[in-house]
């Protein structure tokens, strides 16, 4: 394995560093107290669409896609450090137009859109004039069991027409969100993994309605949001259907292992900045004569934080490495692993370091940490929670031993 990043990727890193040192942190602190004053949040503020302006004529734009017609011709093993470096920050992924769901979204375009849905969509996303939704995650079923999916989509004729409730379809609060993946059960009696369908869906469409957003621990992630859906008798042209009917699974595991890089090397650069904050809270404070960092069981907290950062780095670049070298198939059980440690490491670092603030660390008015908390926690149930990722690792590792 070869973790050495590019030239290509070195020039970007440190490009993408800079801009993060010199636009984005200085006004990271204004941006969420301007939009916390708001009546009303669901708005893109000023100071972000200049900067993403700044972003996209510096060409740090869909480093993501790793072709040079629509990205910037990176490695995933290249991007990652990116993604962690963007991690750092609630605002950055939007600012370089690399934020879920709309990465995973256009990577579907990309590599399954007939023209007439690239025409449409890819190149407004691409450019970052309008934003997307995910709709998969439904409130009547065991999700974590993508085959329980009731709504359906149903050909009829030249037409697909689509029922159905969906939830947490993040992004579906965001002002400029136009046009919606949604899931749905076309062939019932098909085999499992044929029996769905993925269509796109503009927000637009008569029987589409966002029937409420949904707070996680109380708070709603304005701009952005996970909201409730709901399809009544929703009807297309069948050509909206993705690269046909049946196809839902097969696109469904294309769009998630490059995805499940991006959100594990993000999730690793905000367990960095939260290693930051516990290191400077334990300091700068002394309890009982003694700084914080000295104190009881402190010591090991924050080496477990460093070694636990290291690892997960570690498991996630080999990961990007074999997607590169290997495809998805070949990285499958890394892809899982990845997705149920990091989230969980971070929460740990989280949950940590608000404990080494005291009464500061539950209060977000200070410092971030209860929504980096929130973030941890939710990630470990988007794009499936643990306990499937775990499981597909021990049938992976099964399988080595079954002709043994």
């Amino acid at each position: 394995m070869d973790f050495t990043i590019s030239a290509k990727g070195q020039d970007y890193l440190a490009r993408v560093k800079a801009f993060m040192r010199d636009e984005i942190f200085p006004i990271e602190q204004a941006y969420f107290s301007e939009l916390s004053s708001l009546d009303n949040r669901w708005v893109v503020l000023p100071v972000i669409r200049e900067l993403k302006e700044k972003a996209k004529a510096q060409g740090l734009w869909n480093m993501f896609l790793p072709d040079d017609e629509h990205g910037c011709g990176l490695l995933n093993s290249d991007y990652a450090l990116i993604a962690e470096e963007t991690g750092r920050s609630f605002i950055a992924p939007e600012i370089f137009n690399c934020n879920a769901p709309d990465t995973g979204n256009m990577e579907v375009l990309i590599k399954y859109g007939s023209d007439e849905q690239k025409d449409a969509w890819l190149g407004r996303l691409l450019a970052g004039e309008v934003r997307s939704a995910f709709c998969m995650t439904e409130p009547g079923v065991a999700s974590s069991d993508a085959t329980n999916m009731e709504a359906t989509a149903i050909v009829e004729g030249d037409e697909v027409v689509l029922n159905g409730v969906k939830w947490w379809s993040t992004g579906i609060g965001h002002p400029d969100c136009k046009v919606l993946v949604f899931m749905g059960l076309s062939h019932p009696d098909a085999p499992k993994h044929q029996q769905h369908s993925m269509v796109l869906v503009p927000k637009d469409t008569p029987g589409v309605k966002v029937e409420r957003m949904l707070p996680v621990f109380g708070e709603y992630d304005e701009p952005y949001g996970h909201g409730e859906v709901s399809f009544t008798d929703v009807r297309l042209p069948k050509t909206a259907i993705i690269a046909g009917a049946g196809r839902g699974f097969e696109i469904a595991q294309g769009r998630l292992g490059p995805g499940r890089v991006h959100h594990c090397m993000r999730a690793i650069g905000a367990a960095e900045r939260t290693l930051e904050l516990m290191m400077k809270r334990a300091l700068s404070r002394e309890a009982f004569g003694r700084p914080l960092a000295k104190l009881g069981g402190n010591p090991d907290i924050i080496a477990n934080a460093r070694m636990s950062i290291e690892q997960a780095r570690l498991l996630t670049l080999k990961c990007a490495w074999l997607l590169d070298t290997q495809g998805v198939k070949g990285a499958m059980s890394e892809v899982s692993m990845i997705k149920a440690v990091i989230p969980q490491m971070l929460q740990t670092i989280v949950d940590q370091t608000i404990q080494i603030h005291g009464g500061a660390g539950v209060s977000d008015d200070d410092f971030a940490l209860t929504g980096l908390f929130a973030y941890a926690r939710v990630l470990r149930l988007a794009d499936g929670p643990d306990e499937v990722h775990r499981a597909t690792v021990a049938k992976l590792e099964a399988k080595k031993y079954m002709n043994k």
